[in-house]
């Protein structure tokens, strides 16, 4: 597996990995008004609105690729305004490939980038509560539970969608590396 940069003709296969609005609003959260969405809608998000980030420079989208094309897409983008930090999100795996470590490789190669190559000091993430699978996945890939001094819930239908942070450092992420 490797990493690249998102393309626009990447969205089609990416939306086509959301069965439902169910697993679409735990890769989005309420990031978009409307589902499904196009590829346009997509592009647009990604392209024209910078991933709805206010700073210029400030959102990667990434592309998980194996020998056959696409299998996981995230974005990344700088927190606290001083490009030490970096938070991962709308990570989603083609849902034909789960339970096959794509995920957990997939993560741990964004943290070798955020670390190796953008330069981070601190890596974060956020689920929900109710996507376990993905839970396990950060959590095997280094991250650890932030204590959070207030809950976070995103409402979506209907419901209260808790979210958990997860952060891992370079210093951690190096010692569970054996670096």
């Amino acid at each position: 597996m490797y990493l690249r940069p998102y393309k626009p003709t990447d969205a089609d296969t990416i939306l086509s990995w959301c069965q439902d609005e169910s697993v679409f609003r735990k890769w989005t959260s309420d990031r978009y008004d409307h589902y499904p969405i196009s590829a346009e809608d997509m592009n647009e998000k990604y392209g024209a609105h910078n991933g709805d980030c206010e700073e210029a420079d400030n959102f990667y989208p990434m592309t998980a690729c194996d020998e056959n094309g696409p299998v996981g897409h995230f974005i990344l983008r700088y927190t606290g305004g001083d490009h030490r930090k970096l938070r991962v999100g709308f990570v989603i795996v083609d849902d034909r490939k789960r339970g096959c470590g794509y995920g957990k490789q997939m993560i741990r190669l964004s943290l070798s980038y955020a670390f190796l190559i953008a330069g981070a000091e601190e890596v974060s993430i956020g689920v929900f509560e109710n996507n376990e699978t993905a839970f396990y996945c950060y959590k095997a890939s280094g991250f650890r539970d932030v204590l959070q001094e207030e809950e976070e819930v995103c409402e979506l239908f209907g419901e209260q969608w808790k979210i958990r942070e997860l952060s891992v450092t370079k210093d951690e992420w190096e010692k569970q590396a054996g670096r």
